[in-house]
This record gives C-alpha cells, structure tokens and sequence, in this order.
C-alpha cells in the first residue's frame, strides 16, 4: 500500500467515480462526520458518479440514496441495487420473481438452523431492512469470540452460503454477486459501460475484508488508514492509503481527487 500522497494526478484526475464502503470507511464508529459528508457533496458537485457499496441493508440505501448526493447504492454486498429516480428510488434485484423468493426462503432457514445451534448468536439489529442476505452481529452491539464467528461462519458455508465478513457483521447470501460484480452490474445498467471501463474509470474506497473483491478487481483502490487492520486477510490490498482511519481519511482521498482535477 503507497501512501496517499503518492497517488498519480493524471491517475485521479482521469477517474469518472468513486465507490464507497460505509461502515468504518465514511462513517466513523457509525455516524457520518460533517468532514465526510462535506467530501461527498465537493465530490458530487465536481461532476463524480458516486455510489456507495456496502453491507448494510437495502432499506439503507433507499433512504441514502434519496437524502445523500449520491446516484445510487448497491446494498447487501452486491445484491440489491437502489437506484436514484427523480426524488425516489427504484429497487433492484437479480434475477426473476420465483428466483428471489427461493433464495430468501433458503436464508429463513439458515437463520432458524444458527438460531437452533448456536442459540446466544444474534441477528444484526437492522436485519428488518435485508431482502437478500443475512447478518449476525459480531462487533456491534456485541463482540462475539472468534471461536463463535469462525463456527458460525462454517454452519452457513456447510448450508451452502457464501458468507462476507465486515468489521462489525458476519453476512451469509445465496445470491450470485458480490461487492464487485454488483457494483459493476450498477454501472453497466445505470451508465452503459463494459466491465474493462468500469474497472478503470471508477475507484473504490474501503476498509476491511468484506472489501476484498473491490479491492482486487479496481485499478484504482484507496483504503482509509484502519485497513491495516485486515491486511493480513485481504488477497490484494488498496493500492493507496489515506493517513488517517474512517470519515476522516475518506475525506482525505476526496481531497486528493479533486486536487488533481483542478477542483479545489
């Protein structure tokens, strides 16, 4: 990982969006800083496509996506699409009606099967607001020992499940797309671009491990400075990191972009 600092001009300046993770890369401990926010909307204003990629529910993103100057997220690790439309929103999924239905109820019965054996396990608190996938805390609201992640982590897998860990859940899904494949799904749908362009015309910005498939298949890829913390467990870390952890260090690598498009 090279420093910030040492991010080509012509490299930014060449970039037409960026694409965010949330939990611990804009947000901080949760909530979002008046400095983070204030680097979206200096992004917004430049003219970048921005898109946040994240965990969190789809629930989520229909809110940010009508409140934040953002064009749209792509929510539950890569599932669920929520696409900005005028001053609402349209929900997108994978797949047709029978499709979907059948992979949620397969998720009900993974949630009952963890519920049954590891019974002390709990659901993430906004697992009311999930359409495709599902999430137990496991640093949030409490800190589960890692024995229990790792042999929640192998009932899901065993099940079938591909599961994604961030810095304060553990997911399990049985949709096809991940952070990446959804995010440029995103782009071809809602901007018409190859996936060869996506990947060199928008940069990703994260944190932790569930950004792993971001950060390997970007070419461009910052990580705010608490990735290090997962650097032993991603394939393929950020190519830059900012100096300082969470929204602070977001707003760092904004700063940095628009330096070098002449914006600031």
């Amino acid at each position: 990982m090279k420093p910030l600092s040492k991010l080509p001009a012509e490299r930014a300046a060449s970039l037409e969006g960026l694409l965010f993770d949330l939990d611990d890369t804009v947000l901080s401990h949760g909530l979002l800083t008046r400095e983070a926010f204030g680097a979206l909307w200096d992004l917004h204003e430049a003219g970048l496509f921005l898109v946040a990629v994240t965990g969190r529910p789809s629930a989520w993103g229909e809110v940010i996506a009508r409140q934040w100057p953002i064009d749209g997220a792509v929510t539950e690790n890569g599932a669920v699409h929520v696409v900005r439309e005028g001053k609402g929103v349209h929900v997108l999924f994978d797949g047709e009606e029978d499709e979907v239905r059948s992979r949620r109820d397969a998720l009900d019965e993974l949630v009952a099967t963890v519920a049954r054996e590891l019974p002390h396990v709990r659901l993430a608190d906004d697992s009311h607001g999930r359409r495709a996938d599902v999430a137990w805390d496991i640093a949030e609201r409490v800190t589960l020992p890692d024995a229990d992640v790792a042999a929640l982590d192998r009932i899901a897998r065993a099940r079938g499940a591909r599961t994604t860990r961030s810095t304060v859940h553990l997911h399990a899904t049985y949709e096809r797309d991940d952070k990446a494949s959804g995010v440029v799904r995103f782009l071809r749908l809602r901007r018409g671009i190859d996936v060869g362009a996506a990947l060199h015309r928008y940069a990703f910005v994260g944190d932790s491990a569930n950004d792993a498939a971001c950060f390997s298949a970007f070419a461009t890829t910052f990580g705010v400075a608490n990735v290090r913390a997962f650097a032993d467990k991603l394939s393929v870390p950020p190519r830059w990191i900012a100096p300082s952890e969470r929204g602070a260090g977001f707003a760092e690598v904004a700063r940095r972009i628009l330096e070098s498009r002449g914006a600031r």
